[in-house]
């Protein structure tokens, strides 16, 4: 009787030590590609081609292309989003900096940069692998899906956007950002002569 359990266990050990060191070798590459954002948009856009040309050539899984959409969307709010929300903030009684003198709290996203482009690419590549069964193919009149996202991508990007200028804040931060103080710093410490 106790063989009966053993074999079981020893047959499923194989499978999980095979499943941890993929998982392992598959975080150790993902924690290398974190520095190369660029690289890693690049092959997202790829991936996405991919995606549309393969929807394209087929000519279906409007569905799929509909739902990755909406979860595309969500997930660019997500991105868009400030960690903590002011509108809740002001409930707890704390509040954005209005003054000058008040602390200065830097913008932290909801969801991060790195989790954002994750998530893009893992639902690029779901909905590719979705395109390989026909169930997913339910034909439907794409231009009505197409009119509904866009309509829903305009009054939601608009929402966000009064929400941006409401409390002031902006998700991007371009280019380096330097410090504007006079240009006689450098004099200020005194030379070794002196």
């Amino acid at each position: 009787m106790e063989g009966v359990g053993g074999d079981g266990v020893s047959s499923m050990a194989p499978m999980s030590k095979y499943r941890n060191d993929f998982s392992r070798t598959f975080q150790y590459y993902l924690d290398k590609s974190t520095p190369h954002t660029v690289n890693r948009w690049v092959g997202t856009g790829v991936v996405a081609a991919i995606y549309g040309l393969r929807v394209y050539y087929l000519q279906g899984f409007y569905i799929i292309s509909y739902g990755l959409g909406i979860y595309l969307l969500n997930l660019l709010i997500g991105f868009l989003s400030p960690k903590v929300d002011p509108e809740l903030e002001a409930l707890d009684g704390a509040a954005l900096p209005t003054k000058g003198s008040d602390e200065f709290k830097p913008f932290i996203r909801r969801l991060p940069e790195f989790k954002f482009w994750y998530s893009i690419t893992k639902a690029f590549c779901v909905a590719f692998g979705m395109t390989f069964f026909s169930v997913f193919d339910v034909p439907v009149f794409w231009p009505i899906l197409l009119c509904y996202w866009i309509v829903l991508f305009v009054l939601t990007m608009k929402r966000q956007i009064l929400h941006m200028i409401k409390y002031k804040y902006v998700p991007f931060n371009i280019g380096k950002q330097r410090y504007a103080g006079k240009k006689s710093a450098v004099g200020s410490f005194g030379s070794p002569r002196d």
